[in-house]
């Protein structure tokens, strides 16, 4: 088992490097200076030669990426005496634990990985990123809450009434909730219950988790349903479709037979024998879809003013603001491979066999 763990580990770690690689190598073809956007119109020869330096874009292309590496990784080698060093181990940069010193102004630290400044708020990255994502994360549990129980219950159904009227009903409106773009029913969503009927259903169109007033911070939940409904329908449509299929596939088995022939009922059937086994390539879905809508939030977040990290996005590629698009990128990649990790050492402790494999 450990060197199951170890070798799903090491594949994530892979799939890691791989992204960064493609990350660092897309956004740094892309036109602009980041120069020119940080100063705008102050901009002169000196402080963008200064900027520059601070970001090593006057290196060759290999050594930024050499320096890009070293930044995301948690154990990285730095100069810690000389600041004209591209390599300068900058206390406003780095928040470290020395591990070991070689040569005469080399070091090897520990850290938690940099994912650079924004250019437009000259922020950190990693502070913008942990100030949002919790709000994204709220957003997608949400939706994937309502998606897998609304889902679940709906393919119940829908294969306990197979071919009837109500069945094929479902898996139209499945069709549906796949095929529309998430950003077109956001709106649809919006101006429906948030304009059309806000005065039945009292709910606004926009909103974040934390509403700000005279006395501070307040929660509002209400906010969180819309955004929520819209990026759970396309999850929605694929768990209905999913549990309706392997609920079908379950009930056509030689034990599932003996249980009717028994005289168990058909709600007995389901509950204790069918829908436990029905449901493996459900959470299978449910779980990759966690990650996805994590990803797949920009949108809708920016149609609801939900100030999550997909907002966040949004703003940065209108304001060409790279950093900020590159770490939320990797964030997610991060969130994707962690996700799936977690999924397949689970399946390897409840079915030895897919070790084996």
């Amino acid at each position: 088992m450990i060197k199951y763990i170890t070798k799903k580990i090491l594949y994530g770690f892979l799939v890691l490097y791989g992204v960064i690689t493609v990350i660092f190598f897309l956004f740094n073809v892309l036109p602009g200076d980041p120069a020119t956007i940080m100063l705008g119109q102050q901009a002169n020869k000196e402080a963008i030669e200064a900027i520059h330096k601070d970001l090593g874009t006057d290196l060759p292309i290999m050594e930024q990426y050499a320096m890009y590496i070293n930044d995301l990784s948690p154990v990285s080698i730095h100069n810690y005496k000389n600041p004209d060093s591209y390599w300068y181990l900058n206390p406003e940069k780095y928040s470290w634990t020395p591990l070991l010193t070689f040569g005469k102004n080399k070091s090897v630290i520990l850290k938690l990985p940099y994912l650079r400044r924004s250019y437009i708020t000259k922020r950190r990255v990693s502070d913008i990123i942990s100030e949002t994502l919790p709000e994204t994360a709220v957003l997608a549990f949400s939706s994937i809450i309502i998606a897998s129980f609304l889902g679940i219950f709906l393919g119940v159904i829908s294969a306990i009434k197979q071919n009837s009227i109500y069945d094929k009903l479902s898996l139209v409106l499945a069709v549906l909730g796949m095929a529309a773009p998430s950003f077109f029913v956001g709106l649809i969503i919006a101006w429906l219950f948030g304009y059309v009927l806000r005065d039945y259903t009292h709910l606004s169109p926009t909103g974040s988790l934390y509403d700000f007033d005279i006395d501070g911070k307040t929660l509002k939940l209400k906010n969180l349903i819309l955004p929520s409904i819209t990026l759970g329908i396309r999850p929605l449509a694929i768990v209905v479709q999913l549990m309706r299929s392997s609920l079908l596939d379950v009930m056509g088995q030689d034990y599932i037979r003996t249980a009717k022939a028994k005289g168990l009922t058909m709600y007995g059937v389901i509950i204790k024998h069918a829908l436990k086994n029905a449901l493996n390539p459900v959470i299978t879905a449910i779980s990759g879809w966690f990650a996805a809508l994590m990803a797949g939030a920009v949108f809708v977040e920016y149609i609801f003013s939900w100030k999550g990290i997909g907002y966040e996005v949004f703003e940065a590629l209108t304001r060409n603001d790279l950093p900020v698009v590159m770490g939320a990128t990797l964030i997610f990649a991060t969130i994707f491979v962690v996700i799936n990790i977690l999924v397949d050492v689970a399946y390897g402790i409840l079915d030895p066999r897919v070790r084996v494999k």
